[in-house]
């Protein structure tokens, strides 16, 4: 296994702390106990209205392309890449973060910024404005994951964690299948009572927007009254030191320049001459590649923010080997680690744009072609039918999935140290096959039908990629690890995914083929969890002596 340094360490197997060492803080609640799962309730309902503010562009996307006068590639821009570039690229000082400071005010925070501007994207009136707002969105919800995975690792004991985590990322399907229910219903209802625009102008998307959005503003009120977790009980550890107020400012100011060009250079100028020739060298590689792909493709957008994304996500990786070579050895210099990121986040690429292209897909095949026809349309065939089984469908097979694949990859850990891996690659390879029969059917019964297996299987990775970069990291290093795990979720599989599948309908005129195209993922996410099988146990037994190889003081 490399260490910080690239070398090779020696694995010893010591013992970690057994649960309950580490007495309760006095007036804390259990670990595990009624108000454990208080917040996880609270922390889902959070989850919900993060997907639905972010999910509801899917049902909303035929209206605003045609009122905007978009294409596919900025449709796919529009929900994946705008939102998923800075939702991981202020991730990091924002994860970082969320191991130093309170979480529950980081949460409240960032809540109410994603829900202030989704509500702002009901006035947008051009791509650039909608834009902007979904950027905003992103920054936002940066805060969520961070904060909520780490609070819930803080709350639950490791032998439930897993199943924890699930239930708390079922959220991701509620939110993304109530959007499409909520999104429906405001359109047609607006538009039916406001055909040339309503108040201020709005037509029904517009209104839809500002209607998920203000609710979630007084969401983030209740969210800052939950008690803040005391860090590592949950593992038998002792609590980190607490940092002064002014270093945790200062330490998130770095980490904020560590990622946000052009304060990079000065950041790593700090750090030194070779640091900073380093980074330059990556600069200059990351542009040579935005320009040769912009040139090839005509998408500067697209690749502007990707290629800001990725050097953004380098630099504060070169950042956090000079100023905490502990978190840094545990994430990037944990080969097991960094597959996990590419082996889930290739799964995520795929799945995204599933979920984001299944409804336009829906209306463009099937219903818009049968209304237009004038013959008589079955009771699945309108437009709110659609949202209402695409959108309850895909939310209770998403929450069933990612719960059942945090309770069976539990199950399996206690079998085998990889036995999560195991529950995880079945988001790969049972849904290949569902969603090739799924975008090449003629029937919209038939298409429904491939959609139920896809959902279901295909979401029981969540909480087993969750829990697993969970195990890997010492509990101080939490936030950082959920952020750079969103990386590869976010940047690689949101920033590209519902993208690539736009770009290649507009290439080839055919959206199921940018659906099917998605497939072509599937070798790659195989042979990456593979290694992930085979180097995680080692990586995991191995924990804290690599922490202590890296200076880490426990």
């Amino acid at each position: 296994m490399a260490d910080a340094d690239g070398g090779q360490a020696e694995v010893v197997q010591t013992a970690e702390p057994a649960q309950g060492e580490i007495a309760s803080a006095p007036g804390m609640p259990p670990v595990g106990g009624a108000y454990a799962w208080y917040v996880l309730a609270l922390l889902v309902l959070v989850y919900v209205m993060n997907f639905i503010d972010r999910q509801i562009l899917s049902i909303l996307a035929e209206d605003i392309k045609r009122d905007l006068d978009l294409t596919d590639a900025q449709l796919g821009f529009l929900y994946g890449t705008a939102f998923a570039v800075f939702y991981a690229l202020f991730g990091v000082p924002i994860g970082r973060l969320a191991d130093n400071w309170v979480r529950t005010r980081l949460l409240s925070l960032g809540l109410t910024l994603w829900s202030g501007m989704t509500a702002m994207s009901g006035l947008a009136g051009s791509f650039t404005q909608l834009s902007l707002a979904r950027i905003g969105v992103g920054v936002g919800e940066a805060a969520a994951g961070p904060s909520a995975y780490s609070m819930i690792s803080d709350w639950f004991p490791k032998a439930r964690r897993a199943t924890a985590l699930s239930i708390y990322a079922a959220g991701l399907y509620l939110g993304g299948g109530v959007s499409l229910l909520i999104g429906a219903v405001i359109v047609q209802g607006w538009n039916q009572r406001y055909p040339e625009g309503g108040p201020l102008g709005l037509v029904g998307w517009q209104a839809a927007f500002m209607a998920v959005g203000i609710p979630g503003l007084l969401l983030a009120l209740w969210v800052a009254t939950l008690i803040e977790p005391q860090r590592g009980r949950a593992d038998g550890l002792p609590p980190p030191a607490k940092l002064p107020g002014r270093t945790i400012i200062r330490n998130f100011l770095a980490d904020m320049a560590s990622v946000i060009p052009p304060f990079t250079l000065v950041n790593m100028a700090l750090l030194g001459r070779r640091a900073l020739i380093e980074n330059v060298a990556v600069l200059l590689l990351v542009a040579g590649l935005v320009a040769a792909l912009v040139i090839g493709t005509g998408e500067v957008p697209q690749f502007l923010a990707v290629g800001t994304g990725l050097y953004a996500v380098i630099s504060w990786a070169q950042s956090i080997r000079h100023r905490d070579r502990p978190t840094y050895a545990m994430i990037w210099g944990t080969p097991a680690f960094v597959l996990t990121i590419l082996g889930f986040g290739s799964i995520s690429f795929v799945g995204y744009s599933v979920g984001f292209w299944a409804a336009p897909y829906a209306m463009r095949t099937f219903v818009e072609p049968a209304l237009a026809s004038g013959a008589p349309v079955p009771w699945y065939g309108t437009r709110e039918a659609v949202a209402f089984i695409l959108g309850g469908g895909g939310a209770l097979g998403g929450f069933a999935g990612t719960i059942l694949g945090g309770v069976l990859g539990d199950a399996a850990k206690q079998r085998h140290p990889s036995g999560r891996i195991i529950v995880g690659a079945l988001a790969t390879l049972v849904p290949a096959p569902f969603i090739w029969f799924q975008y090449t059917t003629t029937d919209l019964a038939t298409f429904f039908l491939c959609f139920a297996p896809t959902t279901v299987f295909g979401a029981m990775y969540v909480g087993v990629a969750a829990a697993t970069t969970q195990d890997l990291v010492l509990p101080r290093m939490r936030g950082a690890a959920t952020a750079t795990f969103f990386i590869g979720t976010t940047l690689f599989g949101l920033g590209l995914g519902p993208w690539f599948t736009g770009f290649v309908s507009k290439l080839t005129g055919s959206l199921g083929t940018g659906v099917l195209a998605l497939l072509l993922m599937a070798p790659f996410t195989c042979l990456t969890l593979y290694l992930v099988y085979r180097w995680l146990p080692k990586a995991e037994a191995s924990r804290l002596d690599r922490a202590r190889a890296a200076g880490e003081p426990i």
